[in-house]
């Protein structure tokens, strides 16, 4: 019999093409993908719970005589069979039966019913739930195991699931499933099952198995395969790593004539954090071989000007660089930073966006392909069809975590063109914990800015409900005639008639009559990028003294003279949101504030939000507690990304394995090779090569 990994699923008794359809919808194709397709939850159905000490909400099998079995007319058609089984009543009501089934469910009629029971005690039902007759002394066996409940799709119902299950359980007992963690990986000093030990409990786990201990995801079985996937996926991106440095990319100079006069003209000195971040980004784009690094920095840490000092390593050895940011605003503001600051150097910039006129579109493109420009800053439309770059040495990818992994592997080929491959420096200001990221990024190095630059003190926030607005108006006011600016952030850009939140365009023309003596400006996404610049540039000049956003300001705005932000409907943002909207203010060496304005009632989780953001503005404190809130996919993007998408194992939950996962690797790459592409296969497929990006 060929590996189960093999056998294809249509191998296995009643599975024809219909359903092979139907199972490739749940990425079913072959037995062993049947054997990975592991249960969500587990239902007791292994004891009879008498009718008479049921409670409504419990989910039981229950045995009984069917009384009475009539069709009732109410808002829609039914049958409804009362049960009883001498210790108390209970009606099984269907909505969509058959003339055989009504007569199979005759008065005297013995059934054995399992659901979950609603109503009220006297008045207990059961909708729709999965039944079947006994004999008249009942007889019939109870199920010796949990059973399982799956995850499902149309077409499919759990019954089927089971009994195929149920014949791929056959098949491996008879065909037992590689083993890849072999001696040098053994899970036994963890005291963790073996592979197929681990799938039988899982699928069909003894009387005996804790249901809270499966439920949370830490029944051994569980951690054996979390395991196992978590080890897949740190394989993978190492290999990925190290087919990188296979590539070859161009040694750049490193302390070049561009890069030293840049750092002496710059009217501050950078951190210590910012030296030793800029010596560890030298010393990987020296060497002919791809830098694959993450620059992790929280708001306002200076992450800004890291990359441009990188981007002059590209300038000084004659090629080019790239700088993508996610929207148009922050790629706008970086542009006008870099301008600022490598313009008096005589560095030829371009930028580029969606929204660029055709006229001004060829022109750049031209400067791109021709080498003219020398450093590219824009949105996605750098990797679009038609860009082409002369040589591109280092790509500079702005808060990855927005962008989809196509795209960003899109950008990387874009240097390819050229014969080799940029060096790629990814950005992101939303910290996560070290071990979080070895693993997530094992394919990078990290680097960590994580030291404030000087003078810049922390940002004081409070929580208030909208009620206490007008206090608000008239704190902007006071703020504001001291010499100060202020932000005010709404949501939504008009007002909605679901969502109770303030739309900025109404918010900005109640601050305008209730300030009359101050300038209110205004940005949204739907503005015209010129029009958006006009009011960003008056508002840097000072021209503005309050201006009134949506979330567009999230990143990139960077206005030392604003010291006071206010955020209306707070508690309709995430975490990382909330604290990069907070990271506009305090850039100066002022004191700030920032203000989170909430319609009451408050959700367990906004009022959590919300004390985290007044308990602290350590990025990696937020991070951490947004990880525990929002759990690892949403955090580091890879819902969207197509990486790390777990089965089995939660980041979170399985932090503790982390360690030893990568210890593992390690003995795998260097003692086991011949495991790693399998394992990888197993748990990951064609997904991995994405890791190139």
């Amino acid at each position: 019999m060929p590996e189960l990994s093999e056998l294809p699923v249509t191998a296995l008794s009643g599975v024809g093409p219909a359903l092979a359809e139907k199972l490739e919808r749940l990425s079913i194709t072959t037995v062993q993908d049947l054997l990975f397709l592991l249960p969500l939850r587990y239902e007791d159905r292994t004891r009879v719970v008498p009718i008479g000490s049921v409670r409504p909400g419990q989910r039981c099998v229950v045995e009984g005589e069917i009384q009475l079995t009539e069709v009732v007319y109410r808002r829609r058609r039914m049958l409804a069979s009362t049960l009883s089984d001498g210790t108390g009543w209970l009606t099984m009501r269907l909505f969509h039966f058959s003339r055989s089934q009504q007569a199979a469910l005759a008065r005297g009629t013995q059934l054995r019913c399992f659901g979950e029971v609603r109503g009220i005690p006297g008045k207990l039902e059961m909708i729709h739930p999965e039944y079947k007759r006994i004999g008249p002394a009942g007889g019939m066996p109870l199920e010796e195991t949990l059973t399982p409940v799956y995850p499902g799709t149309e077409g499919i119902q759990q019954g089927r699931l089971r009994r195929l299950t149920d014949i791929a359980l056959e098949l491996l007992e008879r065909n037992p499933l590689t083993d890849w963690l072999g001696p040098g990986m053994g899970t036994a000093s963890m005291r963790l099952p073996s592979l197929d030990a681990a799938i039988r409990q899982l699928h069909r786990p003894p009387l005996d198995a804790s249901l809270e201990q499966l439920g949370s995801g830490r029944h051994p079985a569980q951690r054996r395969l979390a395991f196992e996937e978590l080890l897949a996926h740190q394989l993978s991106l190492r290999q990925l790593r190290a087919r990188a440095q296979l590539d070859d990319a161009p040694a750049l100079e490193v302390k070049g004539p561009l890069y030293t006069r840049f750092l002496k003209a710059l009217p501050f000195t950078l951190t210590g954090a910012q030296q030793r971040v800029l010596r560890e980004i030298g010393a990987d784009i020296g060497k002919p071989v791809p830098m694959l690094r993450l620059l992790q920095g929280d708001v306002g840490s200076g992450k800004t000007v890291v990359a441009a000092a990188a981007a002059l390593c590209a300038v000084d050895s004659g090629m080019q660089a790239a700088l993508m940011a996610p929207t148009e605003l922050l790629a706008d503001q970086h542009l006008q930073t870099l301008t600022g600051w490598l313009e008096p150097l005589g560095v030829k910039l371009a930028w580029l966006s969606s929204s660029a006129r055709a006229s001004e579109r060829k022109s750049v493109l031209a400067a791109l392909a021709s080498g003219e420009a020398q450093i590219a800053v824009g949105t996605h439309a750098l990797f679009q069809e038609g860009v082409e770059f002369r040589d591109l040495a280092l790509a500079i990818v702005d808060e990855q975590h927005r962008f989809g992994v196509h795209q960003r592997l899109r950008l990387r080929e874009k240097g390819l063109a050229s014969g080799t491959a940029p060096h790629q420096l990814i950005m992101s200001a939303t910290p996560i914990p070290r071990t979080l990221a070895m693993t997530a990024y094992a394919d990078l190095d990290v680097s960590v800015i994580d030291e404030r630059p000087p003078g810049r003190k922390p940002v004081t926030t409070a929580v208030l409900p909208a009620a206490r607005r007008p206090e608000l108006i008239e704190r902007v006011a006071a703020a504001c005639s001291s010499g100060r600016q202020a932000y005010w952030v709404c949501p939504l850009i008009e007002e909605s008639e679901t969502l109770a939140r303030q739309a900025a365009e109404d918010m900005a023309a109640s601050l305008a009559e209730a300030l009359p003596e101050l300038s209110v400006g205004l940005v949204h996404g739907r503005m015209r990028g010129a029009q958006k610049e006009r009011v960003m540039a008056a508002f840097k000049r000072g021209e503005c003294d309050l201006l009134v956003a949506t979330t567009v300001i999230e990143v990139g705005v960077d206005v030392a003279n604003a010291t006071l932000m206010v955020i209306e409907n707070a508690e309709t943002l995430g975490l990382a949101q909330l604290h990069q909207l907070r990271g506009r203010v305090g850039r100066g060496s002022g004191e700030s504030s920032c203000i989170l304005l909430y319609e009451p009632p408050l959700s367990a989780t906004a009022r959590r939000r919300l004390e985290v953001m007044r308990e602290t503005d350590d990025g990696f404190e937020v991070a951490r507690q947004d990880l525990e809130l929002r759990g690892p996919g949403e955090v580091l993007g890879t819902r969207q990304t197509g990486l790390m998408q777990l089965r089995v194992a939660d980041l979170l939950r399985d932090i503790d394995l982390l360690p030893e996962v990568q210890k593992r690797a390690d003995a795998a790459m260097r003692e086991q090779p011949d495991s790693v592409e399998p394992l990888i296969r197993r748990w990951i497929g064609a997904a991995e090569r994405f890791g190139q990006v």
